[in-house]
C-alpha cells in the first residue's frame, strides 16, 4: 500500500480529476495580462494604480465563490443520497418479493426472477435517463424482449419499469401470493423509488440560476484584470505569475462547482452510477440464486453501498 505521505504528494499533482485543463487557458491568459502591465510599469507608464483594489473586495468575491461551491455540493451531495436510498430500497423490496411471494409452480418463480430484474432495471432505466441516453442494450438484458421494444418508445423508462412491478404485484396479490399488507409494503418502497427518481429529475433540472452565474463570472473577470495593476509597484516582474496564480485559484473555485453541480455524468468528479447498478445487478443475482434454507441469510447482501 501507497505511504499515506507519497500518496498526497501524487494527489497533489493529479492531473485526471483536477480543474487545471478547464481552467489553465484562462490562468495563462491573465499571466501574459500581467507581464504587459509589468512591461509598461517598466516603460514608466503611469499603469500602478493600488486605489483600484476597493473596486472588488476580496471579501465579496470570496464569499460568492464559496456560496457558488456549496450550492454545487448540496446537489452532488443529495444525488449521492438519492442513490444510495434507490439502492438499499431495490434491496428491501427485493427481498420481501423473494421471501414473501409464494411460488405456486415453476413459472411463479420466473416471474418473480423477471421482477426482481425489473428493480435493477428502474435503476439502470434512471441513469440512462438521467445521462440523457436512450434505452440500449443494458436494459435488454434484464427484461423480455415485448417490455424492452415497448421501453425504447417511452419517454420517461424509470416509470414505465415502476409500472410494470406495481403491475406484477397487483397480480401476486390478485393470486393470494402476498396479502394485503405485504402489498402496502411493498408498494410504499416502490414508491420511495419513484420519489428518489424525481429528487434526481430536481436536481438535473433546476441549475444554477443563470443572471447568478453570469455575474459572478463578470466579476471574476474585472477582478483578475484589475488585479495586476494592484500589485505591479510592489512586485514588478513577479506581477504576471502571481495574477496567474491568483486567477488559478479563483477560476479552479468555480471550476470545482461546474464540475460537481450535475452529479450524473461520465466525469471522474460524478457519482460512479455504473458501479452501483453492477452492484445493485450482482445483489439480486446472489439473492435469487439462495435456497429457501438460506433466505435468512440476505442481510449478507447489504454490505456493500
Amino acid at each position: 500500500m501507497m505511504p499515506e505521505k507519497l500518496k498526497w504528494w501524487q494527489t497533489a499533482f493529479q492531473l485526471k480529476g483536477s480543474v487545471i485543463t478547464s481552467t489553465y487557458k484562462r490562468v495563462i491568459g491573465f499571466g501574459f495580462f500581467g507581464l504587459i502591465v509589468s512591461i509598461l510599469y517598466y516603460f514608466h507608464l503611469p499603469v500602478s494604480q493600488p486605489i483600484l483594489g476597493s473596486v472588488i473586495p476580496s471579501v465579496v468575491l470570496g464569499l460568492l465563490l464559496v456560496f457558488r461551491t456549496n450550492t454545487a455540493y448540496e446537489r452532488f451531495w443529495e444525488g449521492r443520497k438519492c442513490w444510495g436510498s434507490i439502492v438499499n430500497t431495490v434491496r428491501n423490496l427485493a427481498r420481501q418479493i423473494w421471501v414473501s411471494t409464494e411460488d405456486k409452480s415453476p413459472a411463479d418463480r420466473d416471474q418473480k426472477i423477471a421482477a426482481l430484474y425489473l428493480l435493477v432495471a428502474f435503476a439502470v432505466a434512471t441513469k440512462l435517463h438521467l445521462r440523457g441516453e436512450p434505452v440500449n442494450e443494458e436494459l435488454e438484458e434484464l427484461m423480455q424482449t415485448s417490455k424492452y421494444i415497448k421501453l425504447k418508445t417511452m419517454n420517461n423508462p424509470p416509470l414505465e419499469v415502476a409500472f410494470w412491478i406495481d403491475d406484477y404485484l397487483q397480480k401476486q396479490h390478485e393470486r393470494n401470493s402476498i396479502n394485503s399488507y405485504q402489498l402496502i409494503s411493498m408498494r410504499e418502497l416502490l414508491n420511495q423509488l419513484v420519489d428518489n427518481l424525481g429528487a434526481c429529475e430536481r436536481i438535473l433540472k433546476t441549475p444554477i440560476p443563470l443572471a447568478y452565474a453570469i455575474h459572478l463570472k463578470q466579476l471574476l473577470l474585472l477582478y483578475c484584470l484589475l488585479l495586476p495593476f494592484q500589485i505591479v509597484d510592489s512586485l514588478g516582474w513577479w506581477t504576471g505569475i502571481i495574477v496567474a496564480l491568483i486567477s488559478f485559484t479563483l477560476f479552479g473555485i468555480e471550476a470545482i462547482g461546474l464540475e460537481i453541480e450535475n452529479p450524473f455524468g461520465y466525469d471522474i468528479n460524478d457519482l460512479p452510477l455504473d458501479a452501483i447498478c453492477n452492484t445493485m445487478k450482482r445483489n439480486i443475482d446472489d439473492l435469487i440464486s439462495l435456497s429457501p434454507s438460506t433466505r435468512s441469510h440476505t442481510e449478507k447482501l447489504c454490505d456493500h453501498n
